[in-house]
C-alpha cells in the first residue's frame, strides 16, 4: 500500500477506508481481527483498481 499511497497515508487510509471485501471493515480492522494477508490485500487491490501485476 505504501509503494500506491505513499508511506503516511497508507496507514490513514487502512485505518479510516471501510471495505465491503472485508465485511464492512477497515484494513486495520480486519488484520486485526486475523484475516489473512493474502485476502485483504487482494480487496485492497480491487478497491484501488490497481494493474493484474500487482495482484
Amino acid at each position: 500500500m505504501e509503494r500506491h499511497l505513499g508511506g503516511g497515508y497508507a496507514q490513514v487510509w487502512a485505518d479510516q477506508q471501510v471495505l465491503a471485501e472485508l465485511g464492512g471493515r477497515t484494513v486495520s480492522e480486519a488484520l486485526d481481527a486475523g484475516d489473512a494477508p493474502k485476502t485483504v490485500w487482494r480487496a485492497v487491490w480491487s478497491s484501488l483498481g490497481l494493474p493484474p501485476a500487482e495482484r
